[in-house]
């Protein structure tokens, strides 16, 4: 960048260079960083933890086979309907004091969840628990990213954030099928109460609060409108992974969803304090890095549902073996995870993204070889935990493309943008592409067909983003 010397003294013409940042965290730091990511891993296991324990929940509660979709959608609804809301409260009102009333909201209803009595309570605890993971998600990664200075420090934080998010929902697969076959389905929600008397009382004493200092008021519109919007569409989605898309409330639903975030858009184009700022949307790395983050957290989370189907249902391997596949899925994860901010420092974030999205769909695409044979399984390890590999060089990626660059005050916007972007991926994939599998009367060639069209979309995506990226950096 030039420097006006017309303003500036000769001797002045160039600022000091910055102090090179050490990447070594204090202790207090690592701290910091535990009961951040311990909240993140905690809000990525109730995503899956549940999945396996389903038709014995359903048994216990009186859930009709229809009827148990919603012990998912009743939690993804609000806890990606409101992220961005909750995120720019967070901004205006005290970040560390949403974070942790989320955290407390997200206890007592795992808690509330734990010994439901009947349906109904059981759902209105999963729907606390979205409300207080919606709260957690965004203000926890803006306390990590406005705690943690940009550069190698913040690229460290990332990943292992990163990491711990995809390990969470792994994990979960795993530990619902032990928890589910030893304590019974109940002990998946208490192991989620656990978490937050663990995390909660560490919180205040490490945390520091944090918001943006003028203090615009909020906006309702947007905020009416992309609520409404968002959980709109993930009803729409959801619904449809169990009914298909001809039904009357899926497509009012989904016309509505469309229709609230054109508005939404509109809204914010003309709002003094918009919830999301439309100038931040058009830098290229919020917005191509995002549309990274939205594929590869939609894809890999399809891969996923379709190969617990495939080892199931196809190899007939029981839930506790299909899930040691993802266990070994997990722990390339914690491996990649850790190396992905060196390889980010190496090469930069940018070209990490693309790289990552690149082996994920390639490694995706190595799947279609799976069949009915014996050796299938050790293809479909293989693949889907190289797969994962790169799938978590694309999360650790995207979250530095697009919070690097962005003011403090305005991080909650930014991380809000992520973590929407993780909530919502995680969501529309599987009712997108993973109902495919199951719709057909041959379950191998529709899981073929899912894996085939995934890996395209993440290859597509992957050029797209190397474009949109390309050419000369903007500040």
């Amino acid at each position: 960048m030039a420097i006006d010397t017309t303003t500036a003294p000769s001797a002045q013409a160039a600022p000091p260079a910055p102090r090179p940042q050490n990447p070594r965290l204090s202790s207090r730091d690592k701290l910091v960083l535990f009961v951040l990511c311990a909240a993140q891993f905690m809000v990525a296991l109730d995503f899956s933890v549940l999945n396996v324990a389903l038709p014995v929940l359903g048994a216990d509660l009186g859930m009709s086979q229809s009827a148990l979709q919603w012990a998912v959608t009743a939690f993804a609804l609000p806890s990606g309907g409101f992220l961005l809301l909750f995120g720019r409260a967070g901004d205006l009102f005290g970040r560390r004091k949403l974070f942790l009333a989320g955290l407390a909201l997200f206890g007592l209803a795992s808690l509330l969840a734990t010994f439901a009595w009947d349906p109904a309570s059981f759902l209105a605890g999963r729907a606390l628990q979205g409300v207080g993971a919606a709260a957690i998600v965004p203000t926890g990664m803006s306390l990590l990213t406005t705690t943690f200075p940009e550069g190698p420090q913040r690229d460290r934080a990332l990943g292992i954030s990163g990491t711990l998010l995809s390990l969470g929902f792994t994990v979960g697969m795993v530990l619902g099928g032990v928890l589910t076959d030893t304590l019974g389905w109940r002990s998946t929600m208490g192991l989620l109460t656990l978490f937050a008397l663990i995390v909660l009382p560490l919180a205040p004493g490490l945390l520091p609060e944090s918001r943006t200092p003028d203090r615009p008021r909020l906006d309702i519109p947007g905020a009416v409108t992309v609520t409404g919007g968002l959980l709109s569409l993930i009803y729409a989605l959801s619904t449809a992974a169990e009914r298909g898309f001809g039904g009357a409330d899926v497509v009012v639903t989904l016309v509505a969803g469309v229709l609230l975030l054109a508005a939404f858009g509109y809204v914010e184009s003309r709002a003094a304090a918009p919830l999301v700022s439309l100038p931040m949307l058009r830098r290229r790395t919020v917005a191509w890095g995002n549309l990274g983050g939205l594929v590869t957290f939609s894809m890999m989370s399809t891969v996923v549902f379709v190969l617990t189907l495939y080892l199931q249902e196809i190899l007939h391997l029981s839930a506790l073996r299909a899930g040691l596949v993802f266990g070994v899925q997990g722990v390339v994860s914690v491996v990649a995870g850790s190396y992905a901010p060196k390889v980010i420092g190496r090469f930069g974030a940018r070209r990490t993204l693309v790289v990552s999205l690149c082996g994920q769909g390639l490694f995706g695409l190595a799947l279609l070889g799976i069949g009915e044979s014996g050796w299938s399984v050790w293809l479909a390890t293989a693949a889907v935990s190289l797969a994962s590999m790169f799938h978590l060089g694309a999360i650790v990626s995207y979250g530095v493309t697009v919070t690097s660059g962005v003011p403090d005050e305005e991080q909650g916007l930014a991380t809000g943008l992520v973590t929407s972007t993780q909530q919502v991926g995680i969501t529309i994939g599987i009712p997108l592409l993973g109902v495919l599998s199951t719709t057909g009367p041959d379950l191998l060639a529709g899981t073929r067909t899912v894996l085939l069209i995934d890996a395209a979309v993440v290859l597509a995506t992957a050029a797209a983003v190397a474009a949109g990226l390309g050419g000369r950096k903007r500040g």
